[in-house]
């Protein structure tokens, strides 16, 4: 490709009432990551010189979202052409190529980009050249006509006679056109029509009248989709995230059971890296090379380094930093805290606000106590240590490297190194006293 310069402007006017939702249609998310933002970042690795979005008046919400780009309001909204036209301004004087994208289609991805610049740049130097798609069901899509790989014009389904509306190649509305002519073909489309709108694609039989070349690109359908509903948002979350698991999958990863397995946009894992069915990753998760995380986990925010073994049912919440080898096992919730190198805990604990040393080992049922009602307090658990089953550590505490805790103690003051602290009650005897308490309740029973 050469070093001609590129804009992008991404269409976002839309109210979205379909949504049913005072979330503006193009901020409810996939994969955790605001549909606008999956546009945007496809464009930003194409390294545009402007990022125009088009929004609606009183779009507040989006605009602030989408910052540092450029912002222009369309106001009335009449029609894809007029949306376009709104960028007019910051398009001024720019003659490199001008790729309009729509923030609610946000699967196209950043490959389908650059084949659109490609063939802009071709030889035979289309000024339009529109993304084009096959569906199952062509319905009432706009058809393109094609004669010897040029396009001659776009047919509105309504407009179609018998022979265009057998056509399969359909009109998915993304376009790149030549900065050289693009504003006056956008100027010189008309609003004769039953809605007196401005529509993008009339831009194409515009250029064609003007001896300029119109060219297309395909896409596939499930890439072009828009997005207008709860059901098409769901359906377009199960596109990503099964593109995303083939690519994982196709980097290093193991997948035991794909489907089942959710991903967020951010989400990196290493190579070597093993994941039980049932595993929700949300925002900020970082997995490094050979970790397994077994079934029903539930990681968010979180880094765990390689060799670590996750699960099953754990839960790493935001500040989770699981280190080389440690050990995470079930019902164990680790919430900012850092695990160090070859740590276990195993079974049934809550580790929050936290340090645990290399190789200490974590006994079921033990707690941080990091919250006093006001405020958060701090952990540390050092190297070697040994927390025994069921101990609460009432923090701000400091458990010395290779200190032993015992089973079922409350820990309120520092313990130091290698000692041992042992806070339950002297365990009472009372010979006999089964068998009294048995014969007792069989006479009540009896009475009874």
């Amino acid at each position: 490709m050469t070093a001609r310069k590129t804009a992008v402007v991404v269409l976002a006017a839309g109210r979205g009432t379909r949504m049913k939702s005072s979330l503006p249609k193009v901020l409810h998310p996939i994969a955790g990551r605001a549909m606008v933002h999956h546009v945007l970042d496809a464009a930003a690795a194409l390294a545009p010189a402007r990022t125009v979005v088009v929004l609606g008046r009183d779009m507040d919400p989006v605009a602030q979202a989408v910052a540092p780009a450029i912002v222009a309001v369309q106001d009335p909204p009449l029609g894809t052409g007029h949306a376009v036209l709104a960028a007019a301004e910051a398009l001024d004087g720019f003659d490199g190529d001008v790729i309009v994208a729509f923030a609610d289609t946000p699967l196209v991805t950043q490959a389908t980009y650059r084949l659109m610049l490609e063939r802009r740049r071709a030889d035979d130097d289309p000024a339009v050249v529109v993304l084009g798609f096959r569906p199952a069901d062509p319905a009432a899509y706009g058809r393109l006509v094609v004669r010897k790989d040029k396009l001659e014009r776009i047919v509105e389904f309504k407009d179609a006679d018998t022979d265009e509306r057998a056509i399969g190649l359909c009109n998915a509305g993304l376009m790149v056109l030549d900065g050289k002519h693009a504003l006056a073909l956008l100027r010189a489309i008309g609003n004769d029509n039953a809605n007196k709108e401005y529509y993008l694609p009339d831009v194409v039989a515009i250029a064609r009248g003007k001896g300029l070349e119109a060219a297309v690109v395909e896409a596939s359908a499930d890439e072009v989709m828009g997005v207008n509903s709860r059901a098409e948002l769901a359906r377009a979350e199960a596109i990503w995230q099964q593109r995303r698991r083939a690519q994982f999958m196709d980097e290093g990863v193991t997948f035991v059971d794909p489907d089942t397995v959710w991903l967020s946009a951010d989400t990196i894992l290493g190579r070597d890296v093993t994941i039980g069915p049932n595993v929700v990753f949300g925002p900020g998760v970082s997995i490094e090379d050979g970790v397994r995380i077994e079934a029903f986990c539930h990681i968010e925010g979180a880094h765990v380094a390689s060799g670590a073994r996750i699960g099953p049912f754990a839960r790493l919440r935001p500040g989770a930093d699981i280190g080389e080898d440690a050990h995470i096992g079930n019902f164990v919730e680790i919430k900012k805290a850092v695990i160090e190198k070859g740590a276990k805990a195993n079974h049934l604990s809550y580790i929050g606000d936290a340090r645990v040393g290399a190789q200490a080992n974590i006994g079921a049922g033990t707690i941080t106590c990091n919250y006093d009602g006001f405020a958060k307090h701090f952990t540390d658990i050092g190297a070697g240590a040994f927390i025994g089953s069921n101990t609460a550590l009432v923090a701000p505490v400091k458990i010395g490297d290779g200190a032993l805790i015992g089973a079922g103690s409350v820990i309120t003051s520092d313990v130091a190194e290698d000692a041992v602290a042992v806070t339950r009650a002297p365990q009472k005897s009372i010979p006999k006293g089964a068998a009294r308490f048995r014969a007792k309740s069989v006479k009540q029973k009896v009475k009874g």
